[in-house]
């Protein structure tokens, strides 16, 4: 296992992560991510199965932060299969580089690039996956599109994303209330969206990906699970821009926290941290043919060209299909017949004689 690399057109430098991934970087953050592989492991592989990863394939986890799922890929991939870890992030990337070697996984190649403009060929992966990459970052659609690039015609791109809406705890208590409220403001400070896990379909399908599927998930864990307090300790994650924003006092933060964690201690306590979302879809394997006039399928600069791209996919796609199926060029056009109002005819008339 190699140092992780820079994608040279995806590289990042002199950007800071904490203006991408809403969540910033932290020491606290990154010991999170630790946990949440582990804690979303047995979701990560339902959704693996759903598209039916096997050995010798190529596979890309965007976003893996200091580990992502790239243990379970190289488990699934190998003997000879590649995995390809990438995260805007360079401490994190450095993490994932030394988890792998620690791990001996092999086949692990570690980039530091940003998700939404990888600078990675089109077409290289049989599988692109993100897992809470796209509710981090203000612009989903982009990175969609940039993940249907990435994946072979007939490829899949997957992504299991959250909801917060849902966030609940019975019996209720102010505590937690008032700290999911703050912690909705202040992450959607960049332009993220806490709610996009029931979006990913949609964004997939805008993208040009056919097959999309999805499956919902109650994110809902019992006492000695350390995802019982999800929502209070992204509020701690994010803690300095809470401040920063002026949404909540340390002193308020401090006692908020103090008491939500003392309620869902309580064994009693029922806790929804919210719905996970699992999406995924298939590329479709005649853009090979498209992508010979209509050029490379680029991530877009913009989501109003993301959509106007993709609209014109289907009516091409026929078009193509048409006349590959009939075997020669259509035939002229005639023109349409003009229909001169009779005033105008009468004119002519005149006109002429």
């Amino acid at each position: 296992m190699t140092e992780p690399a820079q994608s040279p057109a995806g590289a990042i430098q002199g950007q800071d992560p904490n203006v991408v991934y809403a969540l910033g970087s932290s020491p606290g953050e990154s010991a999170r991510l630790q946990r949440q592989a582990d804690e979303l492991a047995d979701d990560s592989a339902a959704l693996l199965d759903r598209v039916g990863l096997r050995p010798g394939q190529s596979v890309i986890d965007l976003g893996c932060g200091p580990r992502g799922i790239l243990d379970i890929l190289a488990e699934r991939v190998s003997p000879a299969g590649r995995v390809v870890g990438l995260d805007a992030d360079p401490a994190h990337t450095a993490m994932a580089a030394e988890f792998a070697t620690r791990r001996g996984l092999s086949g692990v190649e570690i980039i530091t690039a940003d998700a939404r403009n990888t600078g990675l060929a089109t077409g290289s992966f049989d599988l692109v996956h993100a897992r809470t990459l796209l509710i981090n970052l203000p612009d989903p659609a982009g990175v969609a599109a940039e993940m249907m690039r990435l994946a072979r015609p007939g490829g899949w791109v997957a992504s299991m994303e959250s909801d917060i809406e849902y966030a609940r705890c019975y019996p209720p208590h102010p505590a937690f209330d008032r700290l999911c409220e703050i912690f909705t403001v202040s992450f959607r400070r960049n332009g993220a969206d806490p709610w996009i896990g029931r979006r990913v379909p949609e964004l997939f399908r805008q993208a040009g990906l056919d097959d999309v599927q999805v499956e919902a998930r109650v994110q809902m864990y019992p006492l000695g699970n350390s995802r019982r307090t999800i929502r209070l300790d992204l509020v701690r994650s994010i803690r300095s821009h809470v401040l920063e924003m002026g949404v909540a006092s340390a002193a308020e933060l401090d006692e908020l926290d103090t008491a939500a964690r003392a309620h869902l201690e309580e064994p009693h306590t029922v806790v929804i941290s919210g719905l996970l979302f699992l999406t995924w879809g298939r590329k479709p394997e005649n853009l090979s043919v498209l992508s010979c006039f209509s050029g490379d399928f680029s991530a877009p600069k913009s989501r109003s060209r993301a959509r106007l791209r993709h609209a014109s996919i289907p009516l091409a796609r026929y078009v193509l299909l048409s006349r590959l199926w009939s075997g020669a060029r259509s035939p002229p056009r005639r023109p349409w017949p003009v229909r001169m109002p009779e005033r105008s005819k009468t004119a002519a008339i005149e006109h002429l004689n």
